[in-house]
């Protein structure tokens, strides 16, 4: 087994505590399960078996500890029987269907899996006797996107053109409904639990190989030596690498857990303003980190809508949890694009590159 670093982010806090990981085979729930394997915590996830080949949970499945159950969000007593056996100090909901343009070709699935799938959990939480903090995972699609400069706050309204958007929306709408009717602050000496949702921006990093997300389609074509397809070069997005907004979960879980009625609600996690970048800008930085690779802009009028400009307001997080993004964009491309290259050229294992990034993010957080 690999060994973990201990001093990562709010590892005091978890060691000994039981975790519940939904998504946990996926690419930000495999990272979460690394970093909370390493800090000690008691894990179980729950979650379909990896949907990619590479697969980065089976590359550093040998490194984790962690009871691994294999099954759908949406069966709701299979849900609930693992929930109930393992009795969480902490639960991390991350299982969705989570792509835009696969939500166009599967909308019901994508309305179930992040409605429904959502409301499951919530509803096995009602059953849970015990004092548990769930930090639900949604998106910073949840938002009604007028395609304005102004960046959105966890106040603004919530919509959705794309059947993925609008489900996450749905998503928040059904969280804040347990939240008030079965998980309300005020009653929280009854029912002992906190309710969170989390808005992450577009997340990069190193061990994603998802389809239609742009590193990853720049890595494949990378490593294949094709033309780079670009789609939406001037669509600007909110970049962070995947360890900025996982730090900002487990701080919030972790105050969550000390003030319950404090910390419960939405939270925006994204990059510094500057970092709101163009999708080509993004793609020119990974081919000179690359060192070659030629961009093939391809904008197609009658392709499927997806949104030109999103931007996030981080100052919740900023001032009521002193979370702040520690990476620029620059060197969250870098930093991935490097994992990819020492990964495909087999100079590095996936959880010894997951280890160099901790132990460097973790330098950048004040002590």
């Amino acid at each position: 087994m690999d060994k973990m670093v201990t001093n990562n982010f709010s590892a005091g806090f978890f060691k000994g505590r039981k975790v519940f990981i939904t998504g946990h085979t996926g690419f930000k729930g495999a990272w979460l399960s690394y970093i909370l394997s390493g800090a000690g915590a008691f894990l179980k996830g729950y979650a379909l078996r990896p949907g990619t080949k590479p697969s980065l949970f089976e590359e550093i499945e040998a490194s984790l500890e962690i009871d691994s159950v294999f099954a759908d969000i949406n069966d709701y007593q299979h849900l609930e029987d693992a929930l109930l056996s393992f009795q969480p100090d902490i639960v991390f909901h991350l299982a969705a269907q989570s792509l835009v343009r696969r939500s166009y070709q599967q909308p019901i699935n994508t309305f179930e899996t992040n409605i429904m799938g959502t409301a499951n959990l919530l509803q096995a939480l009602t059953k849970l006797q015990k004092k548990c903090v769930s930090v639900l995972i949604t998106t910073d699609k949840v938002y009604e996107n007028k395609e304005w400069l102004y960046p959105y706050r966890e106040t603004d309204r919530l919509g959705g053109s794309d059947p993925y958007s609008a489900s996450k929306a749905c998503a928040e709408l059904v969280i804040n409904s347990y939240r008030q009717s079965f998980f309300h602050p005020s009653k929280q000496d009854v029912h002992n639990k906190s309710i969170v949702s989390v808005r992450a921006g577009n997340v990069i990093g190193g061990g994603d190989w998802s389809e239609d997300r742009l590193i990853p389609d720049i890595v494949r074509s990378l490593v294949e030596q094709k033309d780079i397809a670009i789609r939406n070069p001037g669509a600007i997005r909110p970049w962070q690498h995947v360890l900025e907004p996982i730090e900002g979960y487990l701080e919030l879980a972790t105050a969550a857990h000390q003030h319950p009625t404090q910390f419960d609600g939405a939270w925006n996690f994204g990059p510094a303003t500057e970092d709101h970048l163009a999708v080509l800008s993004v793609a020119e930085m990974a081919v000179k980190v690359w060192g070659s690779g030629t961009l093939d802009i391809q904008e197609n009028p009658a392709a499927v809508h997806e949104a030109g400009l999103l931007k996030l307001d981080i100052s919740k997080a900023r001032n009521n949890l002193n979370w702040k993004p520690r990476m620029n964009t620059a060197k969250a491309v870098d930093r991935t694009i490097n994992w990819y290259k020492s990964f495909n050229n087999r100079t590095a294992s996936a959880a010894s590159l997951m280890e160099s990034d901790i132990v460097y993010y973790s330098s950048l957080i004040p002590r």
